[in-house]
């Protein structure tokens, strides 16, 4: 399969947690082939298995058995260099935006550049400046985060994560701190990066608010994949 046009095909994916009598079985047998630039979205109760299966294939849990192939790339066994030249490739937003308490916004957009290596560096300014006036926090670039509002902190992180131009974005809930209109921005923005840049979008949410914007919705229940629509 091309990994051009599926950057993300998981084949018969099992996962656990804990060990002993309280190991636990999390995902279950998953199978899951992503489009390139395409906007999918997990659906799912809590605990169904949405956000494991999302730090799999983002190279932040390692795979235990079956198949996670990135960018072509297996993960199962795969050597710590080759998830690090994998995760450079990443851009993660999560529910909680993590930002630095100490770096102003734009100081925090540019730590989504350092993973990337010295050359993306030379132009971080105007890059980070570019997002952030998108995102409507052209005026809060050299605010600290406690000076943010929570909608505004999330901006920051969602500018951060999309910075250093990633191929694929994964996002845990990247509107949960964000009103109705500034959700459906962000995810619209995510969308178009898709139909300009090919980047893949994999999102985890409740809201139902933006799924008018997916190209894809996959429902979990339990571990396992129960709908693909």
């Amino acid at each position: 399969m091309n990994s051009d046009q599926h950057p993300i095909v998981v084949t018969g994916l099992n996962h656990w947690f804990g060990a002993g009598e309280a190991r636990k079985q999390a995902l279950y047998n998953v199978d899951l082939t992503i489009e390139r630039g395409k906007l999918i979205v997990l659906m799912g109760p809590s605990g169904s298995g949405k956000t494991t299966l999302l730090t799999l294939i983002g190279c932040l849990r390692r795979v235990e058995e079956g198949s996670v192939k990135l960018f072509g790339n297996e993960l199962y066994g795969a050597t710590e260099e080759m998830l690090v030249l994998s995760r450079r490739r990443l851009g993660f937003i999560f529910q909680a935006h993590n930002l630095h308490d100490s770096l102003t916004a734009i100081q925090n957009v540019r730590m989504g550049l350092e993973v990337h290596g010295a050359p993306t560096m030379k132009s971080w300014r105007p890059a980070a400046e570019r997002l952030l006036s998108i995102l409507g926090l052209g005026d809060r670039m050299n605010y600290l985060p406690k000076n943010l509002s929570g909608g505004q902190a999330q901006r920051v992180a969602v500018a951060r994560a999309l910075v250093g131009n990633p191929d694929v974005v994964f996002a845990d809930e990247p509107t949960a701190a964000l009103d109705k209109d500034t959700g459906h921005e962000v995810v619209a923005l995510l969308k178009r990066l898709g139909e300009v840049r090919n980047t893949t979008t994999l999102m985890v949410t409740h809201d139902s608010r933006i799924l008018d914007l997916a190209d894809q919705i996959i429902t979990m229940e339990d571990g396992r994949i129960v709908r693909i629509g």
